[in-house]
């Protein structure tokens, strides 16, 4: 299976982009998984620049999701909200093809966060038919450096955890064809 595994952070040392690179060492060979950590670089959505070719950032971004078979996004709240980044990334999908019946699966890099899932499953399954909102997993790795996130990732429990969720995220990608 092709993840494309969507980093809600813009930060270079983001917490949940570290989760993701562990993700995907740990799917592999089963899983092929690419991480997108460059919301940050996608310029400020608006319709008029849909009218025309997409600029070069957007037109990655959504052939990237073209080819995946399903979707993984991991992001950090701010202000109990979605970061900008990420929510303008989901904006430059709305009227578009790729995500509407993709599988989308949420997982988070934090013991916090509640308020931003909540607006993030909305969101989800408002642009996608295929959001898998019971496909979830959660790790705590606050205040770790991603060096201590790649390390903690690779202990026993935590790959069984995101093995499972893999394997959720496959029977949610199976139910869909």
């Amino acid at each position: 299976m092709k993840i494309l595994a969507i980093s809600g952070s813009g930060r270079a040392r983001s917490t949940n982009t570290a989760l993701l690179r562990a993700v995907a060492v740990i799917a592999q060979p089963d899983h092929d998984v690419t991480v997108f950590a460059d919301v940050a670089r996608l310029p400020v959505f608006s319709p008029d620049l849909e009218a025309g070719p997409l600029p070069e950032p957007v037109q990655c971004f959504v052939d990237s999701i073209a080819n995946s078979d399903c979707v993984i996004i991991s992001s950090p709240e701010y202000v109990r909200a979605i970061p900008g980044g990420l929510k303008n990334a989901i904006d430059w999908l709305v009227s578009r093809d790729e995500i509407i019946s993709k599988p989308v699966a949420l997982m988070h890099a934090s013991h916090r966060g509640d308020d931003m899932l909540a607006q993030l499953r909305l969101v989800l399954s408002t642009v996608s038919t295929g959001f898998a909102q019971d496909v979830f997993v959660r790790f705590a790795l606050m205040k770790l450096s991603p060096e201590d996130i790649a390390d903690h990732m690779m202990q026993a429990a935590q790959q069984a955890s995101v093995r499972g969720f893999l394997h959720s995220l496959a029977q949610a990608s199976d139910d869909r064809a």
